[in-house]
């Protein structure tokens, strides 16, 4: 064990790497500031948060600059028993790991090259058959020529054997471009670009913000280009969001509206700085042959050639889709900033996340923003349901692939729903689903518009635009309005289906909610799920992230709410 027992200290260091922090303790904020560079925060509820030290996180903490040294100083220095040695040893042997591979330019390769001080750790990874496919010629006893397409495809599969790979490759400063901020930064918001950009080094400029919905990430995305002061690509998740951006940069910049430009499904602008929609990147021509080039297959990728780009910005970057995963790839010599509210993929390839766009550089807890004013507070209500004799049978002898959709749209959450809109009457409402046929009745039934994946374009623009006016005080959405919408002023969401078990939904709807409020009042958001059936099973996991960010889900009986 090392350190002394000192119980002022608030971290309680275990051997199965988790670290727990004492909220009530008088260091804790020192404490959560220093644990925050090495370790991935797993749950924030009221009075003792867990943060886990993992391989990812570490090797994240070794290539923002963090030693083994610095860590075992803060584990020892705050923890309040003494730390188990095989804990000490565990992170000094993965940290040790990162950087012992590194990729530099090179000029005998004429582009890059993977290099080692050790020809065994080279001949060790080499022998792996992705790695070996991902290099060129053998340079000499400590060099392999790597292409530069390859670089971040080689990341990856370096990071699956454990053995993350310093990229020193540099970057391509891409065409020089002014951007002046007209707007103040928030101190968080400051301090999340000051760790992304990182001086400007070779360890800087790439990697993740994470802050949750309503705090601001734009403004951060925007504060980034002036940090950087290049040409830059923007890829958000729809046009509605793209066109967000663009109001952003022309009310929060002093940027000449004509050097901005829109690259949509209904725009074609290559400007100095373009924002695109993810889904018009991953077109795919229906005439190419399943085995064509990636180029062939999604033609609009080219976009990201088109421009001497400095900077590429991810909106929601845990969502990026494979064909962007891949052009990404493509262009590591590009300083690149993703943003999310959450890493959480349920597919668990937050790891391609690191090798591809870079580390996690920020990470803001959101109840810490919450009491700072910062996002607006939130209550969470589960309201279970009986399905009913008749469809209870119906659920019990259904293929199991029906049963979520028997369940999520049972009937006796119409009468839940129609208390919780007349229990809310004088605020701002937001009513989301999964399923069209279950969204078309409900929005009948409440005489409220509706806005789906068919909604036309305009008309959503429309409907978003009288909701956050005032206009309209009742929503009825589908899964399109889950990400990088704005609407302020909603302050209550009833949650009716959604995406099986997706943590990342959850949060990203909840998020929906969150902007701070001009009259400072509390958001409410309602999951309505039916009893003992795997929609109260999957709201479980639903629930997850957000119960580990710190809210706490109160249940409530259907009839407790349907008086």
């Amino acid at each position: 064990m090392a350190g002394v027992t000192d119980y002022d200290n608030p971290l309680i260091v275990q051997s199965d790497q988790t670290v727990l922090l004492e909220v009530a303790s008088p260091k804790a904020a020192d404490a959560r500031a220093a644990l925050a560079r090495f370790a991935e925060l797993e749950k924030s509820p009221e009075h003792v948060h867990t943060y886990r030290l993992t391989p990812l996180s570490l090797w994240n903490a070794a290539s923002a600059g963090v030693d083994a040294d610095a860590v075992a100083d803060t584990l020892t220095g705050y923890a309040k028993y003494p730390v188990p040695d095989a804990v000490l040893v565990g992170v000094r042997d993965q940290m040790n790991r990162y950087g012992r591979l590194r990729i530099v330019r090179d000029f005998d390769a004429g582009a890059l090259a993977l290099t080692t001080a050790e020809p065994a750790l080279l001949a060790e990874v080499v022998r792996d058959r992705a790695v070996a496919a991902l290099l060129g010629e053998r340079l000499d006893g400590n060099r392999y020529a790597v292409r530069l397409g390859d670089r971040g495809p080689l990341k990856q599969a370096l990071l699956r054997l454990g053995w993350p790979a310093a990229d020193e490759a540099g970057y391509v400063e891409g065409d020089a471009l002014e951007v002046p901020l007209t707007c103040t930064l928030r101190t968080y918001q400051s301090e999340a670009v000051a760790a992304w950009w990182a001086d400007g080094s070779a360890a800087g400029g790439n990697g993740v913000l994470v802050l949750p919905c309503g705090a601001g990430k734009t403004v951060i995305g925007l504060a980034a280009m002036a940090q950087a002061g290049v040409s830059t690509l923007i890829v958000a998740t729809s046009i509605l969001a793209a066109r967000q951006w663009i109001g952003e940069l022309r009310a929060k910049t002093g940027l000449d509206p004509e050097l901005v430009g829109e690259y949509s499904g209904e725009r074609k602008q290559i400007r100095p700085v373009t924002v695109a929609t993810y889904q018009v990147l991953t077109w795919r021509d229906p005439g190419a042959a399943d085995d064509a080039e990636l180029g062939v297959l999604h033609p609009h990728l080219g976009l990201f050639d088109a421009q001497q780009w400095g900077l590429v910005v991810y909106d929601e970057v845990h969502l990026l889709p494979a064909p962007v995963f891949r052009a990404t790839a493509q262009i590591q010599a590009v300083r690149r900033l993703g943003l999310t509210a959450t890493l959480v993929r349920e597919d668990g390839k937050e790891p391609d996340v690191f090798s591809l766009i870079g580390p996690k550089r920020y990470d803001a807890p959101w109840r810490e923003l919450e009491a700072q004013g910062w996002i607006a507070p939130a209550s969470c209500t589960e309201i279970r349901v009986e399905l009913g004799d008749d469809l209870r049978m119906t659920y019990a002898t259904a293929p199991q692939q029906a049963r979520y959709r028997i369940a999520a749209c049972a009937p006796a959450k119409l009468a839940v729903l129609d208390a919780l809109v007349a229990r809310h009457a004088g605020d701002r409402v937001l009513v989301i689903g999964q399923y069209l046929d279950q969204l078309r009745a409900v929005a009948e039934r409440l005489a409220a518009p509706l806005v789906t994946g068919q909604t036309s374009q305009a008309v959503r623009e429309e409907r978003f635009g009288d909701f956050r006016d005032g206009r309209l005080p009742l929503l009825v959405v589908s899964k399109v309005a889950n990400f990088s919408i704005d609407l302020p002023e909603a302050n209550v969401a009833v949650q009716l289906s959604g995406t099986f078990g997706s943590r990342q939904e959850e949060a990203q709807r909840l998020g929906r909610i969150l902007r701070p409020k001009s009259d400072g009042g509390q958001a409410r958001f309602y999951s309505v799920v039916a009893r003992e059936t795997v929609d109260q099973t999957y709201a479980a996991n639903r629930q997850r992230f957000l119960t580990e960010q710190g809210y706490a889900y109160t249940i409530l009986d259907a009839d407790e709410v349907v008086v």
